[in-house]
């Protein structure tokens, strides 16, 4: 069992060593974007389904609420997180345009969407993203295994190299902690205190 635990470690990390040397620069253009649409005033809107789904709620929140650092709040918000919403709409409508009436509804041009799908084939991320393109927001994408039909969608595909789900998540949620602490230190760094510019 201990081997096994081991091996699963060493794998994570042999991931993660490889998003490094070869995908560093597109996660600094990650927080870019991110950085420059806090700045402009604008918000973040993140989707995904199951653990994505999970993954998405957990980025929006560290903008809300913090990541390492008291600071004033940053405008994100998961689209997976309104219950009545989802189960309205999979009800009425199906479940493959949610996203995207989501983001029609709460998008505006500017605004960042970031779409999250381990096997880049996730219809209703796709639809969102076009949806969002048509509304003049900035685009990326965290994908794995091939980046899938989704690959080349976006303004920025991170597309993480592996064929396991479990690794595919942890290298994305380690993407996403990066985005929140590049973001956060260039708030704290104007000295917020107390949501208000000192």
């Amino acid at each position: 069992m201990e081997n096994k635990i081991r091996e699963m470690l060493l794998e994570s990390a042999e991931v993660k060593k490889t998003v490094a040397n070869t995908m560093a620069g597109k996660v600094e253009k990650f927080a870019a974007m991110t950085l420059d649409t806090m700045k402009s005033g604008k918000k973040v809107l993140v989707c995904g389904n199951g653990g994505s789904a999970a993954d998405a709620q957990h980025f929006a929140a560290e903008f809300i609420v913090r990541y390492k650092t008291d600071r004033k709040t940053l405008p994100a918000i998961a689209l997976t997180t309104d219950t009545s919403v989802i189960t309205a709409h999979a009800n009425d409508y199906g479940f493959n345009t949610l996203f995207e009436r989501q983001v029609e509804a709460l998008g505006n041009k500017g605004d960042l969407f970031v779409g999250i799908s381990t096997s880049g084939n996730s219809e209703n991320v796709m639809l969102a993203l076009k949806m969002a393109k048509e509304k003049g927001m900035k685009t990326v994408a965290l994908l794995g295994k091939d980046g899938g039909k989704t690959k080349g969608m976006a303004d920025l595909d991170i597309i993480i190299p592996s064929s396991q789900t479990a690794r595919i998540q942890e290298a994305q949620m380690c993407i996403m902690h990066i985005v929140c602490e590049l973001v956060e230190n260039e708030f704290v760094a104007k000295a917020w205190k107390g949501g208000k510019e000192q």
